[in-house]
């Protein structure tokens, strides 16, 4: 859990306020309570983004109105909790207990198990599969389909874009209620590239949110959109903060991430559950430390432009160096400005574990959806009350 600022604000350029939200399966009922939090601190955001799960989550949250969001959003994982795994037993073992009733039965609000069908039998198991003309998996997704059109208004998501206009171009205090931009991510199959969906420019449906969700390793296939075979986006970043840049590089940014995998454990495995565990976090946790460094540098070099220009501006030169003082300046502002967003500030809410075990991210049980919520309502709180003591000491000082 952390909160640092990255570089200052500066006057001209608008800045906006991002949320970036991981994939991690059960697990991101904890992104949920992150969430409830940070609208209890009354923050707005411009920006929402997020892949898997996280995806799902932010879609939910531009989907509705920001008053009603977070209310909404419990409900949906609320209605993903399983009922039947006794809510008296351990976290490990429940976690197990209600991971099998989840490959068994599935949930009737994300996926249903195919594997028992004859043709998903073939499709695995079989040297004829290439011939069932079915994309192999375990889980349809049919039921996610459903339950998207129930919690997300994509009509209210898709108004800006209808209307041509720019989420940006429209000041926050005259888009009270507009939605924020939601910018998701996928996996190109056969590329092996990230694509991104982004409401500022392209129309969002339910096809767009479950195309970011196919995780193959536990059975979910994969969606055709536009033309791309499209898979679950962690599979290349589970943490779109880069995606985000890369399709708003104008504005300056105050980021918040939500990271389900810690980074850091002291502790080695001691068994090939453990082993697993602590590789499946690695893969997963947050890699965004490269982008802020790079946010720094780049915060630099035109700070650093910024005074050559000003210098050469105000300069005495002659009418050849004026020359090409013009030539150069074009290529300045593109920089300044149509690639120019930095970070100005960074905050991390990060799940800790004081028990590690594989299965807790396939976890549905009532119980524990409750107290992931819980756990993501409390480290927020800490995060923030930590961030506004450290604001209240600098202008102290």
């Amino acid at each position: 859990m952390e909160s640092r600022i990255v570089a200052h604000d500066t006057p001209l350029t608008p800045h906006e306020t991002v949320l970036v939200m991981q994939g991690g399966g059960s697990l991101g009922a904890y992104e949920c309570g992150v969430y409830k939090t940070l609208k209890r601190h009354e923050l707005e955001f411009d920006i929402v983004a997020g892949t898997s799960i996280g995806a799902i989550n932010a879609a939910i949250i531009a989907g509705n109105n920001s008053e009603s969001s977070a209310k909404i959003l419990e409900q949906f994982w609320l209605s993903l909790a399983e009922r039947i795994t006794p809510s008296f037993l351990e976290d490990n073992i429940r976690a197990i207990f209600s991971s099998f009733i989840g490959s068994l039965y599935g949930n009737k609000n994300l996926f249903e198990p195919v594997w028992f069908y004859p043709a998903s039998l073939l499709n695995y198991y079989s040297i004829f599969s290439s011939y069932t003309r079915i994309p192999p998996h375990l889980y349809d997704v049919k039921p996610l389909e459903e339950t998207l059109t129930k919690f997300v208004d994509f009509q209210r998501i898709n108004k800006m874009y209808k209307n041509g206009i720019p989420s940006m171009s429209v000041p926050k205090k005259e888009s009270k209620g507009a939605s924020p931009r939601l910018i998701m991510t996928c996996t190109d199959i056969q590329r092996s590239e990230s694509v991104t969906f982004n409401s500022d420019n392209m129309e969002i449906d339910a096809g767009h949110v479950i195309a970011c969700t196919g995780f193959p390793f536990y059975g979910l296939p994969w969606t055709k959109k536009n033309g791309l075979f499209l898979w679950d986006g962690s599979l290349l970043s589970n943490t779109p903060l880069r995606e985000v840049i890369d399709a708003s590089p104008k504005n300056h940014k105050r980021v918040y991430i939500v990271n389900l995998f810690p980074k850091i454990q002291k502790e080695l495995p001691t068994n090939m559950f453990d082993i697993w565990h602590r590789a499946r976090d690695i893969i997963h946790t947050d890699k965004t430390d490269h982008n802020i460094h790079m946010s720094k540098i780049i915060s630099k070099y035109l700070t650093l432009m910024r005074q050559m220009h000003d210098l050469l501006n105000n300069a005495h030169i002659d009418d050849a160096m004026k020359d090409i003082f013009i030539k150069i300046e074009e290529d300045y502002h593109k920089l300044a400005t149509d690639r120019g967003a930095i970070i100005e500030e960074i905050t991390k809410i990060e799940r800790a574990e004081d028990i590690r075990y594989i299965f807790e991210d396939a976890d549905f049980s009532l119980v524990t959806i409750k107290k992931l919520i819980k756990q993501g309502e409390d480290d927020a709180e800490k995060v923030l009350n930590e961030k506004n003591k450290d604001i209240n000491q600098v202008s102290n000082s």
